[in-house]
């Protein structure tokens, strides 16, 4: 059995009156992520890291933002494309553990449904996504409330 790991890290800034999605869900907040699809950062952070760890680039090169196709697409969709992706080579998902940098809105009231949704677009079990979330004890961009940060890190498996 062949067993890589692979690392995603992206920011996006927050901006009023913008829907919040994360996890593959919209959280209620004032303020949303700005981005060419829907920014959701969680997502984001685990397709680079699924990418990364077969050695597929990352989203940019396979969804870019200059591409008018991706405009406000559902980062939902985004995933699934990347599981086929590693499925057509032979990977299957071993675990995901991910972290999400933000201020406001809390966060792990949310990471239930968050699991459950990413457990269904990748076709995994829940007990195979973690999700933690943190603040930045309001230092930085995140900490003044501008921006969401999110890390993540996969293991992946080909028989």
């Amino acid at each position: 059995m062949r067993i890589r790991t692979g690392f995603g890290y992206d920011v996006h800034q927050l901006k009023e009156g913008l829907p919040f999605w994360l996890g593959g869900i919209q959280i209620p907040h004032t303020h949303g992520a700005l981005g060419h699809s829907d920014a959701d950062v969680l997502i984001h952070v685990i397709c680079d890291a699924l990418l990364g760890a077969a050695n597929l680039r990352d989203i940019g090169f396979h969804f870019p933002d200059t591409d008018p196709q991706y405009k406000g697409i559902d980062s939902k969709r985004l995933l699934h494309e990347v599981v086929r992706l590693l499925q057509e080579r032979g990977y299957q998902i071993g675990n995901i553990d991910s972290t999400v940098c933000l201020q406001l809105p809390k966060v792990n009231p949310h990471i239930p449904e968050m699991r459950r949704v990413l457990a269904e677009v990748m076709r995994v079990d829940e007990d195979d996504i973690s999700i933690k979330a943190t603040t930045t004890e309001k230092l930085g961009f995140v900490g003044r409330k501008e921006g969401v940060a999110a890390y993540a890190t996969v293991l992946i498996t080909k028989a």
